[in-house]
């Protein structure tokens, strides 16, 4: 039997996750997470085979705590499960450590396909994703927002999104100060002096996937 976590700060999407696996004969959905906070302490109370993780949960950069996550325990095997597409995100999180990316939208269709290889040791990603990555990864020129730190490129996500300083730290659990902090840093990688010019630069990179939206 393969013991899941799952770490979403949905509860509408815990339950469908849920719903999803409970319905197999291999998998144990041994216990939940809704903020990036309770996850180390879970992991570490039930032993996991494996973990569902969103990238967006509140308290803790997805990034971050999936290098935590293998440091300190190297044979877990963590799937990604997020609403981000992009590339930068999906090179990040297998960089940290994931074995493998999921969307929300495909899980419905691929999850099982997915937590099994991923479980037995495999990496996965889907094959819409696959052919993105590759094309994306074809001997472009080195992009400014690449040379942003995981935190420093969540916080550009959350000001691109219309967040304040005061809800991007509050969802970060850091002070507004902290966060005044990283988007100063980002700007000057950048080399961008407004919020107009950074939400212009995420539309013309294609960073964030909502650029219709803005």
């Amino acid at each position: 039997m393969i013991r899941v976590i799952i770490a979403d700060d949905h509860t509408v999407v815990r339950n469908g996750l849920r719903h999803i696996l409970e319905r197999t004969s291999d998998f144990e959905v041994v216990g939940e997470a809704a903020r990036g906070t309770e996850v180390p302490q879970l992991v570490r109370e039930l032993s996991p085979h494996v973990i569902l993780l969103d990238l967006s949960m509140p308290g803790r950069n997805g990034l971050e705590l999936i290098r935590q996550l293998r440091t300190d325990h190297p044979a877990l095997r963590i799937l990604v499960l997020t609403m981000h597409a992009e590339e930068q995100y999906v090179v990040r999180a297998f960089r940290a450590g994931a074995a493998g990316y999921l969307t929300k939208e495909s899980a419905a269709t691929e999850l099982v396909e997915a937590l099994r290889k991923v479980a037995a040791g495999g990496t996965y990603v889907s094959p819409a994703m696959a052919e993105k990555l590759a094309l994306g990864l074809q001997e472009k020129p080195d992009a400014p927002h690449e040379g942003l730190s995981d935190r420093e490129l969540e916080v550009f996500r959350r000001i691109v999104d219309g967040e304040s300083l005061t809800q991007i730290a509050a969802a970060l659990c850091v002070s507004a100060k902290t966060v005044s902090t990283y988007k100063m840093r980002l700007m000057e990688k950048l080399q961008l002096r407004s919020d107009a010019a950074l939400v212009r630069y995420a539309i013309e990179a294609r960073l964030f996937g909502d650029e219709d939206k803005l």
